[in-house]
C-alpha cells in the first residue's frame, strides 16, 4: 500500500487521535467537546486559519499552499449514534448509549492526518478549506454549513470526502460518476378509529385493520408505479398499536423510510403514499395525518471529478483496487448539499473484515487512516499543483 512515508510516520499518532475519539462520542449537533479537541488539534499541526461555531459545532480550517490558486474543500462528519457500544474494546465508548458506530472518529483522523502533512508541507497552490462537520446522522449539518454560506465565505470551488466502507477489501476505493446515494424521506403516518371492546367489532372503527390494509397497499408502489430501471425502496419499519388482547384500540401508526435516486421518482413516491394512506383511511373509516420528513437529496457525484477522485485513488492504492464505476448505494448522506452546492465527489474506502455500520460492536480499523489521509493530499497536490519555474 503505497501510503506516503511521512503520513506512514503518523500512524500511532493518528491512532491514538482516533481512540480518543471512540472514547468520547457526541451526538448531532452537540459536538462541543468533539469540535474543541479538533481545533487544539489544527492549532498543534499550525493551520492559517480556524473559523468555529459554523452549523453550531462545525469547523473550517484553512491551509494556504506556496502559491496563488483557488480552494479546495476536504470534509470529514464527526458526530456518533445514540448505539450502546458491545466491542469490548479497551478504548471503547465511554458515554452511556452514545458510540462511533459508523466511523466518524476514523473520518476526522483521515483529515487532521492531511492537515499535519499539508501544513508541513504546503506543495500545492491556492488553499485548503478542511471542514469539519456535526450532525451527519441526524439534522443535516452539511445543509447547515451550505446554507450558513460556508461554501462563498471560504471561496470553495470543488469539495470531496471519504466514507469508509467494512466487509470492503483493504485499501480499495469506491465510486461513480452520479448517483451514489439515494435519497432518504421519512413518512409517521397516525390513524384514529374507534376503540372498544375485541368482541363487538361492530361498534368500533378498528385502526388495526385499517394500518394492515395500508402498509400491505404500499408496497405495491414501486412494482406498478415506478419504472423497473428506477431503483428505489419503501421499508415500513415500524407499527405500533393496542394494549391489550380484547381491546380493539383508539389509534395506530406506523412510519417507512423512502428512498430513490431521481428526483422525479421522489415526488411519485410521495405521491403514491398519500393517495394510498388517504384513500385507505376513507375505505376503513378512520382518520389519518401523515408526517412527510423530506430529507437529504441523494448524493451525485460530478462526472470529472469522481472520474480525477478514481485517478487519485488508483496512485494510492493501485487500478486493480479501484472501482470507478461501483454500485450505487440506497443508503444517504448528507454530503449531497455540499455536492450540490459545488462541483466534487464521495467516495468510500474498504476498511477490511468486521462488524457493519451502524452495529453495536463496529470499530474503525485503524490501518485505514493514513490511506485515507494519503488520498486527501495527492488530491490536493494533483488539483492544484504549483506553477513549473
Amino acid at each position: 500500500m503505497p501510503v506516503l512515508n511521512r503520513i506512514a510516520s503518523y500512524a500511532e499518532e493518528m491512532k491514538g487521535w482516533r481512540r480518543y475519539l471512540h472514547q468520547h462520542p457526541e451526538l448531532a449537533f452537540d459536538c462541543h467537546n468533539t469540535a474543541a479537541w479538533i481545533a487544539a488539534r489544527l492549532r498543534e499541526i499550525g493551520v492559517d486559519e480556524i473559523h468555529e461555531g459554523i452549523a453550531k459545532t462545525g469547523i473550517v480550517a484553512i491551509i494556504n499552499g506556496k502559491g496563488p490558486g483557488p480552494v479546495i474543500g476536504l470534509r470529514a462528519d464527526m458526530d456518533a449514534l445514540p448505539i450502546e457500544e458491545t466491542t469490548g474494546a479497551p478504548h471503547a465508548s465511554t458515554v452511556p448509549g452514545k458510540m462511533h458506530a459508523c466511523g466518524h472518529d476514523g473520518h476526522v483522523t483521515m483529515l487532521l492526518g492531511a492537515a499535519k502533512y499539508l501544513a508541513e508541507t504546503r506543495n500545492f497552490a491556492g488553499k485548503v478549506a478542511l471542514i469539519f462537520q456535526p450532525a451527519e446522522e441526524d439534522g443535516g449539518g452539511g445543509q447547515v454549513m451550505v446554507q450558513e454560506g460556508m461554501m462563498d465565505r471560504f471561496g470553495i470551488s470543488q469539495v470531496y470526502g471519504i466514507h469508509n466502507s467494512p466487509n470492503v477489501p483493504f485499501g480499495h476505493f469506491q465510486t461513480t460518476p452520479g448517483p451514489l446515494m439515494a435519497s432518504v424521506d421519512t413518512a409517521f403516518v397516525y390513524l384514529t378509529g374507534k376503540g372498544g371492546h375485541g368482541a363487538t367489532p361492530h361498534e368500533c372503527v378498528d385502526p388495526v385493520v385499517a394500518v394492515v390494509g395500508m402498509v400491505q397497499a404500499i408496497q405495491t408502489i414501486i412494482p406498478r408505479n415506478v419504472y423497473a430501471l428506477d431503483e428505489a425502496v419503501i421499508s415500513v419499519t415500524q407499527i405500533h398499536t393496542g394494549t391489550a388482547s380484547n381491546i380493539i384500540p383508539e389509534e395506530a401508526m406506523f412510519c417507512a423510510t423512502i428512498r430513490c435516486f431521481k428526483p422525479d421518482v421522489r415526488a411519485l413516491l410521495k405521491k403514491r403514499f398519500y393517495e394510498i394512506v388517504e384513500g385507505h383511511a376513507a375505505a376503513y373509516g378512520v382518520t389519518a395525518r401523515i408526517d412527510y420528513d423530506w430529507g437529504y437529496p441523494a448524493t451525485i457525484n460530478h462526472e470529472d471529478q469522481a472520474e480525477f477522485a478514481a485517478e487519485v485513488a488508483r496512485e494510492i492504492s493501485g487500478a486493480e483496487a479501484v472501482n470507478a464505476r461501483s454500485n450505487r448505494e440506497m443508503g444517504s448522506e448528507d454530503f449531497s448539499y455540499m455536492l450540490e452546492a459545488r462541483p466534487g465527489a464521495y467516495l468510500f474506502l474498504g476498511t477490511g473484515p468486521g462488524a457493519g455500520l451502524h452495529h453495536s460492536a463496529f470499530d474503525f480499523n485503524d490501518e485505514a487512516s493514513p490511506v485515507g489521509a494519503s488520498f486527501f493530499v495527492r488530491l490536493v497536490e494533483r488539483a492544484q499543483p504549483l506553477a513549473a519555474k
